[in-house]
């Protein structure tokens, strides 16, 4: 009975530790923490989607702590001529996040195309943490006001959702709803 008994108590032991050894696996791996970025002053920073973000152009260092937090891909939509005082794709890399680039010049860049592109890359990472980001978040929301339209909203329901991703300016806004107005 006692080597039953002991064997048990063993048995017990090994398993609390191997619980708590997954415990301390899980929490340091880091999930995804919203409000740390949510605190971190990035230029129009919206969280509209779970884990799919839209900013205004990010820094060095709200980019560390974007990793830090748990984003793992970033997608620029600006256009190469559009000055960063780093070089965006270096630190995104170097920080283990995923880098992508879908140059988007302006309101005429705002379109079915780099709508679908954009899309594209959103399924590929399967609902990761992710921030779409251009130097306002302005393109960001033009593109999935383009979005919305061919998932079947209207005009009004398209723009409501352009602006709920960050699409602010008015000029802009204007560009857009002509554009959807033409598709």
């Amino acid at each position: 009975m006692t080597t039953i008994s002991s064997a048990l108590s063993s048995l017990r032991l090994v398993l609390a530790i191997l619980f708590a050894l997954a415990l301390t696996a899980c929490a340091g791996s880091g999930g995804f923490d919203l409000a740390a970025l949510q605190n971190s002053d990035i230029n129009n920073f919206r969280a509209p989607s779970g884990a799919t973000l839209s900013t205004g152009q990010p820094t060095a260092a709200q980019l560390d702590l974007a990793a830090r937090a748990g984003v793992k891909h970033v997608i620029n939509l600006r256009t190469a001529g559009e000055e960063v005082a780093f070089n965006e794709a270096e630190v995104v890399e170097s920080l283990g996040m995923r880098y992508y680039s879908i140059p988007v010049a302006g309101g005429v860049g705002i379109n079915a195309d780099n709508a679908s592109a954009l899309s594209r890359i959103l399924a590929d990472i399967e609902g990761e943490p992710v921030i779409v980001h251009c130097a306002t978040g302005n393109r960001v929301g033009g593109l999935m006001a383009f979005t919305a339209l061919a998932d079947g909203a209207s005009i009004d329901e398209a723009m409501a959702e352009g602006e709920r991703w960050g699409m602010t300016s008015e000029r802009l806004q204007g560009m857009v709803r002509e554009s959807l107005s033409g598709i």
